[in-house]
């Protein structure tokens, strides 16, 4: 097995010139055709060497996949973990001269960006049959891996469920000023997903942010800190230095029964935005056939049990079996929302809210 190189959101900038090097020759020929099972990994010694992976997925799920999947194949996996956002804005960056071969965990909204703007390369995986027509590019240009609902997350050793509110309204009131840390909005791509929702649901009427700007204002008088990242605002909720967040809640389980955070979730009784995570192949990849490889490789039954069961991803493939009770007993209201709306005016909105409503000492930098 080749030696292991992490990349880290810090290192992002000063990646080696051999990976640079080996961006130059991406290929350009497009891959849309459906692949049979198997056909990337029984050719092993068609694969690249190495495959280069942007993803949100925190280095638990990628050290555990890297290992799997360069065990498999002996390809060497480097990845970048970063905010989903930050990858669409890199990605952006890099069209010219791509660096990432696959793109692992986002909101379809921005892959249907990404897609737009010609950064993604269309792939149809073997699976595709057992993907509703939801939870898929048209095209193929992203499918689906996960569904995530988002919830209200509080410190069980300082509220009760009884105590804790039980719908978005409910965290603008006085009581719970100073009380709410918040994921700094503009890197991540679930922070901008519910304050889109909020701006969203009097927007979806009227054609008119306001409303939801005026609420955002009140979260943001009652918010303490805007935390650079995930792991920053998990530590000071734990610590008590806010009780209240607000998060996907897949990641509220995996925290609290891996990792024995006091935490708990409320799904909001009005409704809550359900997103569909993806995965796509980066436009002139550097390493194609690997990225075919990986892409099914992390989207197996077998995988998204494990994804299911040891990191608490509810998967959109409708054929893997035995999930764990927390899914299937979930009961979910999810928001009805026009994603295309959220792709044209999410950009505005929270460009916005960073210009005009954010309280600007309120951001911790990294």
């Amino acid at each position: 097995m080749k030696k292991k190189k992490k990349v880290s959101a810090l290192m992002a900038l000063t990646m080696s010139a051999s990976l640079l090097l080996a961006a130059c020759g991406g290929n350009d020929e497009g891959s849309s055709s459906k692949k049979s099972a198997g056909d990337a990994g029984d050719k092993k010694e068609k694969l690249e060497e190495k495959i280069v992976v942007y993803s949100p997925h925190g280095k638990d799920i990628l050290s555990k996949f890297e290992q799997q999947f360069e065990s498999k194949y002996n390809v060497d996996v480097e990845w970048l973990d970063m905010g989903s956002q930050e990858i669409l804005d890199r990605v952006r960056s890099e069209k010219n001269n791509p660096q990432a071969d696959v793109w692992w965990g986002a909101p379809s909204v921005n892959f249907d960006q990404a897609k737009d703007e010609g950064l993604l390369e269309p792939y149809e995986p073997s699976y595709s049959g057992s993907l509703a027509e939801g939870f898929h590019d048209p095209d193929w240009h992203w499918s689906g891996t996960s569904q995530t609902p988002e919830v209200i997350m509080y410190n069980t050793k300082h509220l009760t469920k009884e105590e804790a509110p039980k719908d978005w309204d409910e965290l603008l009131d006085p009581k719970w000023k100073d009380k709410i840390i918040i994921r700094y909005p503009l890197a991540s791509g679930t922070m901008r997903t519910i304050f889109s929702s909020m701006i969203y649901r009097d927007f979806k009427d009227s054609g008119d942010p306001n409303a939801g700007y005026e609420w955002l204002k009140k979260l943001d008088a009652n918010t303490k800190e805007y935390a650079a990242n995930p792991e920053m605002m998990y530590n000071k909720v734990a610590k008590g230095e806010g009780i209240l967040s607000v998060w996907a809640m897949p990641d509220v389980v995996m925290l609290k029964e891996n990792k024995n955070y006091p935490f708990e979730f409320i799904i909001p009784e009005s409704g809550t935005p359900v997103l569909t995570e993806g995965i796509a192949i980066v436009k002139g990849a550097p390493h194609p056939k690997a990225a075919e490889a990986f892409y099914e490789f992390v989207n197996t039954p077998e995988a998204a049990k494990l994804l299911a069961e040891e990191f608490y991803r509810i998967p959109t493939r409708d054929d893997v079996k035995d999930l764990p009770e927390w899914i299937t007993n979930s009961e979910i209201k999810a928001m009805d929302i026009d994603w295309k709306v959220f792709q044209k005016e999410s950009d505005g909105w929270m460009k916005y809210w960073d210009e005009n409503i954010k309280s600007g000492e309120k951001q911790i930098k990294e």
